[in-house]
């Protein structure tokens, strides 16, 4: 690879990370390349995972390869520049970032390999729930208490939780092969309990309490849920049509408390009759006691954005609901809040000319986040939002470097500036461009959009304010779609989906 070409890192291959990779692919000039990094080696279909964890047989659906997310050159045409590293990132500075392996094919080569670049798109999302969280343990594995500080802080400075290896693990690679061993290992261990209780009623818990329910109609299932009503961000129309299908798949649905986590350790269990079994006895914070011999936290997700906040820590939301996510502005750069010192400074006008809270300001014009590590003005988590944030992200970087380009036929640098000159020359007047077409965009996200899965085949919707249900899914969730949409030429053939 040319040393001489200039680099768009995009952290990040999931559903915003990959788009925003795709669009700067179409569309960057000559000597520009796309560097997209993840520490999986196929893109992880997030929203079959708990479906997969349950029923058998479709895992391998779940893992989609990224050898198609950029477009091949034709054949009169030179390589394509862009590239996919299946690695992860260990630390991250304003203009550069190392991985935990070298890849000496790119240059990219030493003891502490080193990527330079001069755009960022941080699209790392959230350290997902244990129940999907493929780097994890299944379900209620024992963990080994033993685990070493130094594999602690290995995970912790790839931007992870910290994780302790569990009996039955190794250290992961982040491989489809692996990948696939968790999701079995999960639908053994469900299979084998013969009560389950479910902790969080979003989308996630919802889909493993009909799941199962559905799938073993003799296992006991509960669903404990804090609020009064499932999915309260959406239509009340949403809750009535799953506490519908909840009760019909007899689901034992709990609302309005909470669970008392100091109830799970020291761990507190009863035998089953004469099985040799036990159950788990858990509390709420009401004071109920509720018995499962498998207990599935299903309780949200936390914001990835440890690297990002170790050179911007200004830009991570300290505290209420947003805790742990990035400011960006609505052109998807990262933010940081104006000191109440320079606020009184602040006038209508520049309000105005913002569009948006003037009390953040840019302090790298080249760094964006997108997906679930942004605060995105209200924008649920989820893949969709995560997608048109990228497509925002990637034009806007696309105008950063055209105007760039225009401007610098008028200052003494080189044919293309770093962006750390971008602000420098924007404040110089340019009276052959077409300022309003390089106008950074800005993000709105769109009326709150989802489907829940309520069982094998039945589904409930709001798109657009419109709430509906289908009763005709099928088992797999069409996983086949995604593949397409990575570039996957596959139909719902299951000979194809091993890739």
């Amino acid at each position: 690879m040319s040393p001489l070409l200039k680099t768009i890192a995009v952290l990040g291959a999931s559903y915003g990370g990959a788009r925003a990779a795709q669009v700067l692919a179409q569309s960057l000039p000559k000597g520009w390349r796309v560097v997209l990094v993840d520490r999986n080696s196929h893109m992880n279909h997030l929203y079959v995972l708990p479906r997969y964890a349950v029923l058998q047989g479709h895992e391998h659906k779940a893992f989609i390869p990224y050898t198609h997310v950029f477009p091949a050159a034709k054949e009169d045409a030179e390589p394509s520049p862009h590239i996919i590293l299946h690695a992860q990132v260990t630390s991250l500075s304003p203009h550069s970032l190392t991985l935990s392996r070298a890849f000496p094919e790119h240059g990219i080569e030493g003891s502490t390999p080193t990527l330079d670049f001069e755009y960022l798109v941080y699209a790392l999302g959230s350290h997902l729930p244990a129940p999907i969280d493929l780097w994890g343990p299944v379900a209620d594995e024992p963990v080994i208490e033993t685990a070493s500080v130094k594999q602690r802080k290995e995970v912790e400075t790839c931007g992870r939780p910290t994780v302790p290896q569990t009996a039955t693990s190794a250290p992961k690679q982040g491989t489809k092969p692996e990948a696939i061993q968790w999701l079995k290992r999960f639908q053994t261990r469900i299979d084998s309990v013969s009560s389950v209780l479910v902790v969080g009623g979003g989308a996630l818990g919802i889909q493993y309490a009909t799941d199962i329910a559905e799938i073993y109609p003799a296992k006991r299932v509960t669903l404990l849920h804090s609020r009064s009503a499932l999915l309260p961000r959406f239509d009340q129309s949403m809750h009535v049509e799953i506490m519908s299908a909840l009760a019909a798949l007899n689901v034992n649905t709990i609302l309005g408390d909470r669970l008392d986590l100091s109830s799970l350790s020291p761990r507190k269990t009863v035998r089953i009759g004469t099985s040799g079994k036990e159950e788990r006895v858990v509390r709420t914070e009401g004071g109920r006691e509720v018995r499962a011999e498998l207990v599935l936290l299903c309780t949200g997700q936390k914001p990835n954005t440890e690297l990002l906040a170790s050179f911007i820590p200004d830009a991570i939301v300290s505290e209420g609901p947003s805790k742990g996510m990035v400011h960006v502005k609505r052109t998807m750069q990262v933010a940081v809040p104006v000191p109440e010192s320079e606020q009184a400074l602040l006038t209508p006008e520049s309000a105005d000319e913002a569009e948006e809270d003037p009390t953040l300001r840019v302090p790298y014009p080249h760094v964006f986040a997108i997906g679930d590590a942004a605060d995105a003005f209200g924008a649920i988590n989820a893949g969709h939002n995560a997608y048109f944030q990228g497509e925002v992200a990637a034009r806007n970087i696309i105008k950063l470097i055209r105007r760039a380009e225009v401007k610098a036929d008028n200052v003494p640098v080189e044919s293309v500036p770093s962006p750390a000159t971008i602000e420098a020359l924007d404040s110089e007047t340019d009276t052959d461009t077409d300022t309003e077409s390089l106008e950074l965009e800005r993000y709105v996200p769109g009326p709150p959009a989802i489907k829940v899965s309520l069982g094998l085949t039945k589904s409930v919707y709001q798109i657009q304010g419109v709430v509906g249900t289908r009763d005709s899914d099928s088992a797999d969730l069409d996983a086949h779609l995604m593949w397409r949409y990575f570039g996957m030429e596959v139909d719902s053939s299951d000979a194809q989906l091993y890739a």
